[in-house]
């Protein structure tokens, strides 16, 4: 099993998954192979199966968690193992139900937002709301990104380490300064 950990760990970097995503599959794959007591290599698509049922019906795992035990195995079989088989047949996805975002009120936000008393806290999550931001891109936020001609700011490396720009309202920038 270590050389096929070593080789789908230089697969993933080769991709430039995340660090994350990487210890993710890496884990998800461990996982399913002490389940069996035997090397990925050495299983199939009826083991696969087998697996899934497992996490469905007896680990009961949500969705969006069974997607992810779905996507590593497929990286595994497709990538690294060079399995040419039909994956969407072999190793079906869950559908994952979709459901509303609880949108707050403009008062619930205000009242939250006071309820935060360190400003540097109180600087973060505002700068969440206001540009939509996830808290990992909030925190490495820079002066320099902060482009007050233009009103908008410069997000580095976001998820999927992508660069992005987004809106910068007055009252954001006020925040910010202060």
């Amino acid at each position: 099993m270590a050389s096929l950990r070593q080789r789908m760990l230089e697969d993933m970097q080769v991709r430039r998954l995340s660090e994350c995503t990487q210890q993710t599959y890496v884990e998800t794959v461990a996982r399913f192979a002490r389940y069996f007591d035997r090397s990925p290599a050495h299983l199939g698509p009826e083991q696969i199966r087998a697996y899934q049922v497992y996490l469905t019906n007896e680990r009961r795992l949500a969705p969006s968690s069974l997607v992810v035990a779905v996507s590593a195995l497929r990286f595994l079989y497709r990538v690294t193992l060079q399995k040419r088989w039909v994956f969407d047949d072999m190793i079906p996805a869950p559908k994952k139900p979709r459901s509303l975002p609880v949108v707050l009120s403009p008062e619930e936000v205000v009242q939250f937002l006071d309820g935060v008393k360190a400003a540097k806290h109180h600087a973060i999550l505002t700068t969440c709301y206001a540009a939509g931001l996830r808290i990992s891109e909030a925190v490495r936020l820079t002066v320099s990104a902060i482009d007050s001609a233009r009103m908008v700011l410069r997000i580095a490396k976001g998820k999927g380490q992508k660069d992005r720009y987004v809106m910068l309202s007055p009252k954001l920038l006020a925040v910010l300064r202060a």
